[in-house]
């Protein structure tokens, strides 16, 4: 009996069908992956702690308690087996639309309260613009990035009344219309189960070059707004992109600008 509602054990029906989602290489691949973390972690079984998972996929703070909290399926046992990784990963990554956005949607409820509030979607884009701008820590928090979460929140709905909470929420179906209008926060929030140094999708920030005798702060297209252009754009095209046409130094002229442009793009 002790076995059957142990959380390492193949009852779950969801194990056996988020398993075929999963090629035998992909699943071995995640079978080693779990094992070497289980190691780190030091446990007296084969599980990885809170924090070796949330070291491993480069999350911190409340978004990683929330995401390890929902990948062991909320038992609240700090123990993640190698059944629920499959299973995550098999929902997050290799479900169908509807699956994954629930899951992220669920993400996005890092208090646990069973409700999106504002401050729950505030503290997702801060942890996530630490994430992808890999600030210092004594950039860390809300004032990094104080414009872009406030315009990032204003574009949410939060309309959604509980009469249990006094907050406005965010409802699912308003949270996808807010992907849409934000397709770099979906893409990142949708790829969290990869590591960092495993060119997660949704993280990287195109490289701004221009010529040495440009001042940057001359320059319109900061790093935050290119990377939120490339949130619609394929991984190929975020690798490095060149300053084409300045009018401090190439002047007013349309056709020059017209020129520049077109030479590029017939070179590509």
């Amino acid at each position: 009996m002790g076995n059957s509602q142990s959380p390492s054990s193949h009852k779950d029906p969801r194990f056996a069908s988020s398993s075929r989602a999963f090629s035998h290489t992909e699943l071995e691949a995640l079978k080693s992956l779990h094992a070497s973390l289980a190691a780190q972690s030091q446990s007296n079984g084969p599980h990885v702690s809170p924090s070796v998972f949330k070291n491993y996929f480069g999350l911190h703070g409340p978004l990683g308690d929330r995401m390890f909290d929902l990948v062991t399926q909320q038992r609240k046992d700090q123990k993640l087996t190698f059944e629920d990784l499959v299973i995550a990963k098999g929902i997050y990554e290799k479900g169908t639309k509807d699956e994954i956005e629930e899951f992220i949607y669920q993400l996005l409820d890092v208090s646990g309260n069973g409700i999106v509030g504002r401050s729950d979607l505030e503290c997702v884009l801060v942890a996530m613009f630490d994430n992808i701008f890999n600030m210092d820590n004594s950039e860390h928090g809300s004032s990094a990035h104080h414009d872009t979460v406030n315009i990032f929140l204003n574009a949410a709905k939060f309309a959604k009344h509980d009469e249990r909470h006094a907050e406005e929420s965010l409802s699912f179906e308003d949270f996808r219309t807010w992907c849409t209008l934000l397709p770099s926060v979906r893409k990142f929030l949708g790829s969290l189960l990869i590591p960092p140094n495993q060119g997660r999708p949704g993280s990287q920030v195109p490289r701004l070059l221009h010529l040495e005798n440009i001042d940057p702060n001359m320059i319109l297209l900061k790093k935050i707004y290119a990377w939120h252009i490339g949130g619609i754009l394929p991984q190929h095209d975020l690798e490095e992109w060149k300053l084409l046409y300045h009018s401090s130094v190439n002047g007013l002229s349309f056709s020059t600008f017209l020129g520049n442009v077109s030479l590029v793009g017939c070179c590509n």
